[in-house]
């Protein structure tokens, strides 16, 4: 009856892949097959053990990093904190809503950005906005400044939310802004950190964003959305690779 009640009461939702891998591996921390201080299996080992994908591992381990269970360092691998025990002694339950899965975001956007790049180029008209969001990514000089970071992450993912708001659409803009949430959610933000750090890869990505702009405010609908799709494909080998 309390499961009933529950479910009705809106408390109950079905659980993230990615989630239920974090709590898997959080499993095995606790019965000390992850020891403290020790390195993680591969992402490719972890994915064949749990008979997942490895976005949803990566998915994990960075959900993981957020609660400061596991620590990964670059060319190393992952590791279980020193203090990993103690931090799960005082772990509280979870009953909050977990971040959406950035796989499922990216799956999202594939299906809606080419459509909405589709219906701003229709208008062809150039935006204020979006020519700051632009000209604020192309001034990023420095990706390991945390302030310059934060500006990118910022301006990236509020161009692809103006993009909708050059359709003219109230409600494309309105599903635009609950994907450009999730976009501002901290597994978002580890997992484009980690996938996104070298100043040549940020230079792409403005290349690509102008490539979209352009082709919108010139009415060329079809490069318009292939110039999305193709991003959307980059940044998914970036931060999601198979």
């Amino acid at each position: 009856m309390a499961a009933i009640h529950a479910e009705l009461d809106g408390s109950f939702r079905p659980r993230q892949i990615y989630e239920q891998v974090s709590e898997k591996i959080r499993d095995e921390i606790v019965a000390g097959r992850f020891l403290p201080d020790s390195r993680l299996p591969s992402e490719r080992d972890l994915a064949a053990l749990f008979g997942v994908g490895r976005p949803a591992v990566r998915e994990a381990i960075g959900a993981l990093q957020n609660e400061g269970l596991v620590v990964t360092k670059r060319n190393s691998g992952t590791f279980v904190c020193g203090d990993v025990i103690d931090r799960l002694s005082h772990r509280k339950a979870d009953t909050g809503a977990a971040d959406f899965s950035p796989s499922s975001t990216l799956d999202v956007r594939m299906v809606l950005e080419p459509a909405v790049a589709r219906r701003a180029a229709a208008r062809a008209q150039r935006d204020r906005m979006a020519e700051q969001y632009l000209s604020q990514m192309e001034n990023i000089y420095d990706i390991d400044d945390p302030a310059q970071r934060a500006l990118w992450n910022s301006s990236d993912r509020l161009f692809h939310r103006q993009l909708a708001v050059m359709t003219g659409d109230a409600l494309m803009v309105k599903i635009a802004d609950e994907v450009a949430s999730s976009m501002d959610q901290p597994l978002w933000k580890r997992l484009k950190d980690e996938g996104i750090y070298d100043a040549g890869r940020i230079r792409l990505y403005v290349a690509e964003h102008r490539l979209i702009y352009e082709a919108v405010v010139q009415g060329d609908a079809d490069a318009a959305a292939f110039y999305v799709e193709q991003h959307i494909k980059r940044v998914e080998r970036d931060i999601a690779p198979k």
